[in-house]
């Protein structure tokens, strides 16, 4: 991402903007159905914020790395996983890191047993989310489509909305578990996928 993009997000995090920490439902339905009977590995967040998808699967005893391009908001994250510990009085794994992903098209080989992208599109970085997945690790992909247009919020220029199918089509060579695109409400594609 280029500094604009980073200064933004540094400001939208300062002035509170994406505070919630509860999970997306599409990652709750996707864990119950497809990870619930997994033991917990190595999981990947990107583009993760303030930590909602990275600091609840620490909770479910995850292994997790969450990586996003604003400082803000990983020291936000870091904040509310020393809360977590406190309240829960136990030890999670939990990493974070500051990364600029449009410049690091290496996200690892083989590294992670799940990788989660939530609101996030990088075209570029479709391989290298492959790659960083373990064989038979799990993607979890949800973002805006360009169906999105057409309601209030959010974003409208093209490089952040998928095409119809485009996801689906971008991960062929995993194997498509679940995939799911709406035109009601926000305008998402979500796909969940395994590596062979």
């Amino acid at each position: 991402m280029e500094r604009d993009e980073q200064t933004l997000w540094d400001r939208k995090y300062r002035e509170g903007s994406h505070t919630s920490l509860t999970p997306d439902p599409f990652l709750l339905s996707a864990y119950s159905e497809f990870l619930a009977d997994t033991p917990p590995g190595s999981a990947l967040d990107v583009a993760g914020g303030i930590g909602r998808h990275a600091l609840w699967l620490a909770q479910q005893r995850w292994k997790v790395k969450l990586v996003d391009v604003s400082g803000v908001g990983i020291r936000l994250a870091q904040q509310n996983l020393l809360k977590l510990k406190r309240s829960q009085s136990r030890n999670m794994q939990f990493e974070t890191q500051v990364l600029d992903l449009s410049s690091t098209p290496d996200l690892g080989n083989k590294h992670y047993d799940l990788v989660l992208v939530f609101f996030y599109l990088q075209r570029s970085l479709f391989p290298a989310l492959i790659s960083a997945l373990k064989p038979g690790g799990l993607l979890i992909y949800k973002t805006y489509t360009t169906e999105k247009k057409r309601m209030r919020g959010g974003p409208t220029h093209p490089m952040h909305l998928l095409k119809p199918n485009e996801l689906l089509h971008a991960f062929q060579s995993l194997r498509v578990l679940y995939y799911h695109e709406t035109v009601r409400d926000k305008g998402v594609a979500e796909l969940v996928a395994r590596k062979e």
